[in-house]
């Protein structure tokens, strides 16, 4: 039962039984002024604490929306959680997957995709550390495909009601899905492709970051961190083409420091079930082991709207990388070579089609477009690469929510111009 409805009729109560007594104060034989003061002083008592109790109710039930936006219970601010949580808290998600190629039958693959686990520890009420282990591949070994990973390791604290700061192994607040990727809160059985081939999720840098919750809905996040590191750059693979921020992140793993990155991302959910967002991120890439300088800069738009049974959402998403016309010189001749833009967008739409209980059927339907080399820098005649092909991907398929924990997925995708990785998919996810 929803408490605030219980409170207006409590009000009324007590102000009538206080008017009550009052009149019959009034008509007693006791001094009528001291006894009628004394009933004023009482009654306005009781309305100050039904008016507290009310505020609070209304505190709490904010709080509940605010935390039932689009983001990781994991990357919440200190600030808005609440001091009667548990101190210490498990949580975990992982999903298993089934791709079956439409041409190629013969490689399909069932694969646990990814396990995690993590946990966040509240030392006080300022203070919390949030950590999490992934493993992809279930089995993780020199001979096997598995890796396993820290997602995240950072501390949290709160430096008042807006602000909280951060330091540590933290997810970059970057588009829709890096900071939010539980299996139960995206739909199709893969992530989309604009989504991790030019955003690399999910993406996690070192540093220190400050993040604002205003009361109007904004949430601004901005701070330091390493970055990426050209030197990883492998041109004799095709790994730069699946995803050119991804072949070159550090994750923290005896990261060069030698260039500093900011970030910095805004996001507005003033008006319920809107979220409209951006964000960038810049940082010299080279970490001082070449003589050519270069940086790296990323930058996304994105808006999610869920009006009643629907939920809408698109994304642009713009990455680039300077210089590289002296990076890539002693690179020619290799099938691979460094790209100067890439990009990618998509448009989304979901529409939950029955519901009982806790059970939920979601349609949905995702058109997106990416391109992984969008240009290359100039190196002269026969030489300069030519710009790769804009892949268009459609995924049409359904959710369905077992709870509001489980989730079980269905999806065809269609690909425009490599058509040979058509494929069927199913999947089943988890998140608590």
């Amino acid at each position: 039962m929803n408490q605030s409805r219980l409170v207006a009729p409590t009000l009324k109560f007590l102000v009538a039984a206080n008017l009550a007594l009052l009149i019959s104060s009034a008509g007693a034989q006791t001094p009528a002024g001291e006894d009628l003061a004394r009933k004023v002083d009482q009654l306005g008592d009781e309305l100050t604490k039904v008016k507290e109790q009310l505020k609070q109710m209304q505190d709490e039930k904010a709080a509940g929306a605010a935390t039932s936006a689009p983001a990781s219970s994991a990357t919440a601010s200190a600030s808005s959680v609440s001091p009667n949580e548990p101190a210490t808290i498990l949580f975990s998600y992982g999903e298993i997957n089934y791709n079956r190629p439409t041409k190629h039958t013969e490689d399909t693959q069932v694969d646990l995709r990814r396990f995690v686990l993590g946990l966040q520890h509240r030392f006080d009420e300022k203070n919390k550390l949030v950590t999490e282990i992934e493993v992809e591949h279930a089995v993780s070994s020199a001979d096997d495909p598995g890796e396993v990973e820290i997602e995240q390791a950072y501390v949290e604290h709160a430096l008042n009601q807006t602000w909280s700061a951060r330091g540590g192994l933290f997810l970059i607040p970057a588009g829709l899905l890096n900071e939010r990727h539980e299996p139960t809160a995206y739909y199709g059985v893969e992530r989309n492709f604009v989504e991790t081939a030019i955003i690399p999720t999910t993406w996690r840098e070192g540093g220190v970051e400050i993040v604002g919750n205003f009361d109007n809905g904004l949430t601004l996040q901005t701070g330091f961190a390493t970055g990426f590191d050209l030197n990883k750059w492998d041109a004799t693979s095709t790994e730069g083409l699946e995803s050119p921020l991804g072949s070159i992140h550090q994750e923290l793993a005896l990261a060069k420091g030698h260039d500093i990155s900011v970030f910095g991302a805004l996001n507005w959910r003033g008006i319920p079930g809107l979220q409209l967002g951006a964000s960038v991120f810049t940082g010299g890439a080279t970490q001082g082991q070449a003589t050519t300088d270069s940086r790296v800069t990323l930058w996304d738009l994105h808006a999610r709207w869920t009006p009643g049974r629907w939920d809408l959402a698109a994304l642009y998403a713009r990455g680039s990388i300077s210089n590289t016309a002296e990076l890539n010189q002693p690179l020619v001749g290799n099938p691979t070579l460094i790209p100067e833009s890439f990009d990618g967008w998509y448009a989304q739409a979901a529409y939950k089609l029955w519901e009982h209980q806790e059970y939920a059927l979601t349609p949905f339907v995702r058109w997106e477009q990416f391109n992984t080399a969008r240009s290359y820098a100039d190196l002269g005649t026969g030489l300069t690469p030519e710009a790769a092909k804009t892949e268009r991907v459609i995924t049409v398929g359904a959710n369905f929510q077992v709870s509001p924990g489980i989730v079980l997925k269905a999806d065809v995708q269609r690909f425009r111009e490599n058509d040979d990785a058509n494929r069927f998919d199913l999947g089943l996810g988890w998140s608590f």
